[in-house]
């Protein structure tokens, strides 16, 4: 199995720290609004990849986090009236409901940033006794990026590259402008914590260096994020937590690439942000899910006009495949063993799901050939696809169940003439004249369309 190691560019032969385990982490959301569609996607990328390393007989350890405080959430607590941590708490519980409904499955271990302020006062203060951090004047505590012979490792990046541009803010006490805040002290109004350089907060990047390693030790095997985060956030991480262990921090970085609305890059400045509970709304999760993993997880997502309704048309099709397999004979036991390891294959080579997605379409095309041969096997087949692509979160519900749901979300629009010859039928039937309302039934019928009676009146529906 091999993995692409951001830290290395190149891929890489997975062997774990430990033989048979494997401690990964991946940085969640900060909780200052709702779940866009980048959100959800990152979240669904590490879950397929939990999934896959379990499935290759890995006891997996997943741990994201929450970050439950920060600028954003501040300034959304004065924007609302309600305190910081009410707020984020908020938040949580509604992100929390959204992710369910996508079908992501819950991490191992939940990380809050708020829950690990004494170990994160405990991290930041060995820092400054092996001098790789000092105290401003302030109350502020910085990262002394110079005393870390390895930072830019991650990125590539030299501290000099690092300072074009980089101006140090007025109040900022900073050695060198490269260094960045592991402490920040509280301004007026701010919520805080008490600490041995006074009121004050966490800076972001040493939140999740002090989870990991409560949660983990000195070292996990992946650790995992948008590649937005690569620099500053990631490489800061590498540099705290090096310098305070002198153990490599994370043996394999991965990176999931970004979200990009027709060709632009998705952000609120933009207003172009696809809030994941508006496309839920309007689209099953696995429609959503089928549009997102055709695309390698490493390059950059452009959603288009109609990428989402495309998708649905394609797991439409292959839903009505199954429902002609099940229905004719039956749900299969036996499965598939050739169709479970090409999936393997594909997905060992850096969880290449859009390779898995492109061999649907010559499965179920053969499967609809057997169907018209009675061919019973199909049966085996489609339990077998069911079953192994339930780990990319497909193919997970009965047939009839997901037509439901699509008419539900999106509603056929009846054409006006189908409608007409509908009225006149239901009419007919009144006057007990039935071979008109036969006739008329017959006409829709032969548009595309059927026509169900009941005691309030009748439904047309799309066939």
């Amino acid at each position: 199995m091999k993995i692409y190691n951001t830290l290395t560019r190149t891929k890489q032969e997975f062997i774990p720290l430990e033989q048979g385990k494997v401690k990964m982490y991946a940085c969640g959301i900060t909780v200052s609004g709702d779940a866009h569609i980048g959100h959800g996607y990152q979240a669904l990328i590490y879950d397929i990849m939990r999934k896959f390393l379990e499935k290759q007989g890995y006891n997996v350890t997943y741990a994201r986090n929450y970050t439950d405080v920060d600028d954003k959430i501040i300034a959304k607590s004065r924007e609302t009236g309600i305190p910081a941590d009410e707020y984020a708490l908020k938040m949580i519980d509604k992100i929390d409901a959204v992710m369910a409904k996508f079908g992501v499955d819950e991490p191992t271990l939940w990380l809050k940033a708020t829950e690990n302020i004494d170990n994160i006062i405990d991290f930041i203060s060995k820092l400054i006794e092996s001098g790789h951090a000092y105290p401003a004047k302030n109350g502020d505590v910085y990262f002394d990026v110079t005393s870390f012979r390895r930072y830019g490792c991650l990125s590539n990046r030299s501290v000099e590259d690092m300072l074009d541009g980089v101006r140090v803010e007025n109040g900022e006490e900073k050695k060198c402008p490269a260094d960045f805040a592991l402490w920040k002290s509280a301004k007026e109004g701010e919520i805080s914590w008490n600490s041995p350089w006074g009121e004050g907060r966490p800076g972001w990047h040493i939140e999740c260096s002090a989870m990991n390693r409560k949660a983990f030790g000195d070292s996990i095997d992946i650790h995992g994020g948008g590649r937005d985060l690569i620099f500053p956030h990631h490489e800061n991480e590498i540099a705290q937590s090096e310098s305070l262990t002198g153990k490599q921090f994370a043996k394999y970085w991965t990176h999931n690439g970004l979200i990009k609305v027709n060709g632009q890059k998705m952000s609120k400045s933009l207003g172009n942000s696809l809030l994941l509970e508006d496309l839920l709304n309007k689209y099953t999760n696995e429609a959503i899910k089928f549009a997102l993993l055709q695309t390698n997880y490493r390059n950059d997502i452009n959603i288009t006009d109609g990428i989402f309704d495309e998708a649905e048309k394609h797991l439409t099709s292959f839903y009505k495949v199954i429902a002609c397999a099940e229905e004719k004979f039956g749900k299969g036991g036996k499965g598939n063993k050739e169709i479970d390891e090409r999936f393997d294959k594909v997905m060992s080579d850096d969880f290449n799901t859009a390779l898995a997605l492109s061999d649907l379409f010559a499965l179920f095309k053969n499967i609809s050939s057997r169907i018209a041969e009675g061919d019973a096997g199909v049966a085996d087949d489609v339990a077998q696809i069911r079953k192994t692509y339930s780990l990319l979160g497909l193919f997970k519900k009965d047939a009839k169940a997901y037509f439901a749901e699509v008419e539900k979300k999106n509603p056929a629009e009846i054409p006006a003439e189908v409608e007409e010859l509908a009225g006149r039928r239901w009419q007919a039937k009144q006057s007990r004249n039935w071979a008109e309302a036969d006739a008329l039934r017959a006409q829709i019928d032969a548009m595309g369309y059927t026509v169900k009676d009941g005691k309030d009146g009748y439904k047309v529906e799309k066939k």
